[in-house]
């Protein structure tokens, strides 16, 4: 059912539709709108972390809750802001860009938004319950984590299992609709970099989450069971958390920046009227990206004390990285050479982009080299890089994407003239806040730490980062005047509001609820441009007008996230007292009831009659 018809049947009917929908677009909404929740959210907290440190000896918030915010605001943004902002594009497009009509697991699909959903809530509940938030970094290092007083870690643990294990749902769920569902023609190197992109970052997920999970396992162990695995006291190693996390945290890394790979692969061909150059060497260059960043956990490590061996090896292959990364950076340069370039707000993010990523790239170069990187280890520096690579990478890839699809997505085109404003102000507030962070580094700031004295020289430069990010949250309160203002006001969009070369561009924005009513015949690389260029204009089918099978609509997916968040709160307080372990069985109870009924209700969904379709058509 369309939202307009779910609309007039009321609000309730609306909640209803989207908290039991197993449809990828609308799943795609839920995860944009909880993931920019989460981000306003780290915003909010950031700007507190930068409000503190505007002025030497500052006493705006307290060391303790300075700690508990550094430690919010970077967990919330990478697991919860970050990621299912991706995860919504990738829900949006990839299947319409492939041409398949859903994921291969709508149900899964559900569930994975659920669980990341109500893994996030359980999380910042520790603001009001726990007796504090996390308050051990986002690395969560032991022993601070294991030691940590109350319950803000114990929310930590919980939450993050909850939410990855949605995470991780997605990412096979991607899989197996890439390996599955391509319409007929779609080979592998017929399909657009977004989602090649959503493809290897789907195999990432897959082997990079299971290291997080089982370091949260030892570590709730060790919270809430009395176990040692991280107490050396009692011949555990703090080290291997470091190994573990790491192991998941820098794949991560690229897990955030592969898709916005190619989200500017598909807006810099698109919008500069050119097949993407070097199309090829851009596939495989994502591939050795990805192969290499399982190879370079250790350069967090560099002075942990490994030995001159092992830095060696991973200084070296950290290096190893800017060759095919550095391949991106010129064919995205050479589309655009001699092309016909639109400069909208989706380009300008596009263009935005390459510098401020090759910056934090030069950096990370710098970081590589495990001798400099005693100096630079722990300081701004590293802040600076950092983000530079994540904000500069990835949210400007979100931005860029959000500008170019919101078409497609929501029927309407985003408002050009806010959209141009909330570029400006944010890319200059980005380079202001971060950029003076390195010189704030390199003279020896530490991070982490709450206040900083006079007189050591680090006043302007905390000061002009904080103006910056000051101008970066008046940006993304333009964006949201703009989503609104779109909402009630906007253009509506035509199929095909950029020129595009992709499938998703042959459909109506937004697409019906079916995607395509004829599975379409896929004829080459940029297949909806290979028809432009033979005067069609439109999708050559590949099969005849028939009737369409759906999914049903479930709440269990809900019930089961619900679940397994009631069973979180208990585990959590039942080391205070163990009448909260009926939390505990209530929780899995309910999931493993909810899960009982899944697999012993036949739901065989419904079909879309050919009869309908032509009457759509007329």
């Amino acid at each position: 059912m369309s939202i307009a018809a779910t609309q007039k049947r009321g609000f309730g009917a609306f909640l209803w539709d989207y908290i039991t929908t197993v449809d990828h677009k609308k799943i795609a909404h839920l995860y944009l709108f909880g993931g920019g929740f989460f981000f306003l959210l780290g915003g909010l907290e950031a700007m507190i972390i930068r409000i503190q440190l505007a002025t030497p000896e500052n006493d705006f918030i307290s060391a303790g809750l300075y700690n508990e915010m550094i430690t919010m605001h970077g967990t919330t943004m990478i697991f919860l802001a970050a990621m299912p902002l991706l995860l919504g594009l990738m829900n949006a497009v990839m299947p319409l860009q492939i041409g398949a009509r859903d994921v291969a697991f709508p149900f899964l699909n559900s569930l994975g938004f659920w669980l990341f959903m109500f893994g996030g809530i359980l999380l910042n509940f520790s603001w009001f319950m726990g007796g504090g938030a996390p308050d051990a970094g986002w690395t969560a290092y032991a022993p601070l984590s294991t030691q940590s007083p109350g319950h803000g870690v114990d929310f930590y643990v919980l939450g993050l299992q909850i939410s990855g294990a949605g995470t991780l749902m997605g990412g096979i769920n991607f899989l197996a609709t890439i390996v599955t569902m391509r319409a007929p023609g779609m080979t592998y190197m017929r399909m657009p970099l977004f989602s090649w992109a959503t493809f290897i970052t789907s195999v990432l997920i897959l082997f990079a989450f299971p290291a997080l999970t089982v370091g949260l396992f030892l570590l709730m162990f060790d919270r809430m069971f009395g176990s040692a695995f991280f107490d050396v006291a009692l011949g555990g190693n703090t080290i291997i958390w470091q190994h573990l996390f790491w192991i998941f945290a820098h794949p991560e890394v690229y897990i955030l920046i592969l898709p916005v790979f190619g989200v500017f692969s598909d807006i810099t061909a698109t919008l500069s009227k050119k097949r993407l150059f070097g199309y090829t060497a851009m596939v495989f260059a994502t591939i050795l990206i990805a192969f290499l960043g399982f190879m370079v956990w250790a350069h967090h490590m560099f002075t942990v004390g490994l030995g001159p061996v092992a830095n060696s090896i991973f200084a070296i292959a950290t290096m190893a990285i800017a060759v095919p990364t550095g391949i991106k950076i010129f064919n995205w340069l050479a589309t655009m050479w001699g092309g016909s370039i639109t400069i909208n707000s989706a380009m300008l993010w596009t263009l935005g982009f390459i510098p401020s990523f090759t910056i934090g790239g030069m950096t990370g170069i710098m970081l590589a080299s495990a001798v400099a990187d005693y100096q630079y280890h722990d300081t701004y520096f590293v802040v600076a890089h950092f983000h530079y690579v994540i904000v500069g990478g990835t949210v400007f890839g979100i931005m860029a994407a959000l500008h170019f699809w919101w078409p497609k997505m929501f029927g309407r085109i985003l408002h050009e003239g806010m959209g141009k404003l909330t570029f400006w102000l944010f890319f200059v507030g980005f380079h202001l806040t971060f950029f003076v962070q390195h010189f704030l580094g390199l003279m020896g700031m530490p991070r982490r730490y709450w206040v900083f004295l006079e007189d050591q020289g680090l006043d302007t430069g905390n000061m002009v980062s904080t103006i910056g990010a000051f101008l970066m949250a008046v940006g993304v309160v333009i964006f949201l005047i703009n989503v609104f203002y779109t909402w009630a006001k906007g253009n509506k969009a035509p199929a095909d509001p950029w020129d595009g070369r992709s499938l998703e561009w042959a459909i109506s924005s937004p697409p019906p609820y079916y995607n395509f009513k004829q599975t379409p015949l896929v004829r080459g690389l940029d297949p909806l441009w290979v028809e432009k260029m033979e005067g069609k204009g439109e999708i050559t089918p590949a099969e005849p007008l028939g009737d369409i099978h759906m999914p049903n609509s479930s709440i269990l997916p809900f019930l089961i996230s619900l679940g397994f968040t009631i069973a979180g709160f208990g585990f959590i307080f039942q080391v205070d007292h163990s009448a909260y372990l009926i939390l505990v069985f209530a929780g899995i109870g309910l999931a493993l009831l909810s899960m009982l009924i899944r697999s012993l209700k036949d739901d065989h969904g419904y079909h879309i009659k050919k009869e309908e379709l032509e009457r759509e058509a007329d």
